[in-house]
C-alpha cells in the first residue's frame, strides 16, 4: 500500500503510517531498527531496493532521506517537505517513508527524520552516495548507533579510504570492508593448514576498487610482512598470492564468480567467491551493532604504507614532474697549435648539422686527432 502526502510534516507522515497498517492490518511490532538511507534521486532506487532486500533479514522501519536541489534562489529559500509512505509488499518485511527534501529543510534532515524513528529501538544510517568526510558527527550520523559508508561510490576511493581513517569513530563501518569478508575467510583457512612462515604478500585487483587496499592493509597488520598491491583487470579482486618458506599460497578468481585455492603439497581446489550484491553487503552489516575493531585496525594501518604498482596515469604524472636533462657538453682538448689564437682553440665546435665556416681548410689539424672530414652543406 502506498500513500502520498505532498508539503506535509512529520507528524502527519506517523498518522499515515497508522492508517496504512491498519489498512492491512499490520501490527507496527516486528520491526528491530530503523535504517536511515541518505541518497540522491539519480541512485533513490537502487538504495531503496537494496534496502526492500535487506528487510527480509532484518525487518525495520527504513526512511529514505532524498535532498532535492533547487535551481533558483527563491526555490532554495521556500521549504517543504513531500513524503510517501509504503507498508506491505510494497516495503519488504517493514515499512518504508520516502522523505524528499526542498529548501532549507535540506539542511535539517534530521529534525525531519527524528520524529519518525522507532521507540527503544537501534538506528543505523546508510550513506549510498557522497557520504560525509566525518560521519559520526553529522547530524544525522549523531542520531544513530551504527554509521554505513561505501569508498567504492567515491569519486577517489582511495582518498576516501584515508578520509575515513582521520575521522574513523567506533560504529564507523564500510561496504568495501564486507564485499572482501569471504576473501578473509578463506584466506584465514587456509593460513590454518600450513605451518611454514609468511614471508611477503601480493594482493592484485582493479585499480580503482577499495576493497583491494582493505585486503592488503588487513593482511599487513596481521601478517605484519610487507604486502604488495597489484593491478589488474579485474573484475574486482583477482588474487591473492602469500610467499610462504614452504612454498606460495595462491588465491585467484578470474571471472568474479568461483576461485582456485593452490597449497604447498596439496592439489588444488575450487571454491565458492561471488560478487554480492549491495542487499546482501548491507545485512551482513546489519547483523552486528557493535564496533568493528578488526576493520579500525585495519583502516588505521594506512594506505601509504602498502608497496605497489603505479598506474599509467601516475607514472605519467610522474615522468611530466621530473626535470629534463641537460644535454652533455663535449669538451675540445687542449692541444691545440701556437698559430690557433687563444678564442678559436677554447670555442666548442660546431654542431655536426651546421656548414663548416671560411678558414677550416686552413686550419691545422692536431697530430693525435683524426682528420676532420667536410660536410656537404
Amino acid at each position: 500500500m502506498k500513500i502520498d502526502l505532498t508539503d506535509t510534516t512529520a507528524s502527519k507522515i506517523n498518522k499515515g503510517l497508522v492508517k496504512a497498517r491498519r489498512a492491512i492490518g499490520t501490527p507496527a511490532v516486528g520491526m528491530v531498527l530503523t535504517l536511515v538511507v541518505v541518497t540522491d534521486e539519480e541512485n533513490a532506487y537502487d538504495a531503496l531496493k537494496a534496502a526492500n532486500d535487506a528487510s527480509r533479514e532484518h525487518p525495520s522501519r527504513t526512511l529514505v532521506v532524498i535532498k532535492r536541489v533547487s535551481r533558483s534562489p527563491r526555490d532554495r529559500t521556500q521549504s517543504r517537505l513531500d513524503a510517501e509512505v509504503r507498508v506491505g509488499t510494497d516495503a519488504g518485511s517493514g515499512e518504508t517513508v520516502v522523505l524528499r527534501l526542498y529548501g532549507e529543510v535540506s539542511d535539517h534532515a534530521q529534525s525531519v527524520v527524528l520524529p519518525l524513528l522507532l521507540p527503544d529501538a537501534p538506528v543505523v544510517v546508510w550513506w549510498s552516495v557522497d557520504a560525509p568526510r566525518d560521519p559520526a558527527n553529522d547530524p544525522l550520523g549523531a542520531l544513530s548507533q551504527r554509521r554505513v559508508t561505501d569508498s567504492y561510490a567515491a569519486e577517489k576511493p582511495v582518498e576516501e579510504l584515508r578520509s575515513r581513517a582521520e575521522s574513523y569513530e567506533p560504529g564507523d563501518t564500510d561496504l568495501a570492508w564486507a564485499r572482501i569478508t569471504p576473501w578473509r575467510s578463506m584466506l584465514a583457512a587456509a593460513l590454518d593448514q600450513v605451518s611454514s612462515e609468511i614471508v611477503s604478500v601480493e594482493v592484485a585487483g582493479e585499480e580503482s576498487n577499495p576493497s583491494v587496499e582493505l585486503l592488503a592493509m588487513w593482511l599487513a597488520d596481521r601478517l605484519h610482512v610487507h604486502v604488495r598491491r597489484a593491478i589488474s583487470a579485474g573484475p574486482g579482486l583477482t588474487q591473492v598470492r602469500l610467499e610462504t618458506t614452504g612454498g606460495p599460497i595462491t588465491l585467484h578468481r578470474s571471472d568474479g564468480a568461483m576461485a582456485t585455492l593452490a597449497l604447498p603439497g596439496q592439489p588444488d581446489r575450487a571454491v565458492a567467491l561471488k560478487r554480492r550484491e549491495t542487499s546482501e553487503l548491507l545485512a551482513e552489516e546489519l547483523r552486528r551493532l557493535d564496533p568493528d575493531d578488526t576493520y579500525a585496525s585495519a583502516l588505521r594501518f594506512g594506505v601509504d604504507r602498502l608497496g605497489g604498482i603505479q598506474s599509467a596515469a601516475e607514472r605519467a604524472e610522474a615522468a611530466a614532474d621530473q626535470p629534463v636533462p641537460a644535454l652533455p657538453v663535449r669538451a675540445v682538448p687542449e692541444a691545440t697549435p701556437a698559430s690557433v689564437p687563444a678564442a678559436t682553440a677554447k670555442s666548442a665546435p660546431a654542431p655536426a648539422s651546421a656548414s663548416a665556416g671560411e678558414g677550416d681548410a686552413d686550419r691545422p689539424t692536431p697530430a693525435k686527432m683524426p682528420p676532420v672530414k667536410k660536410q656537404e652543406g
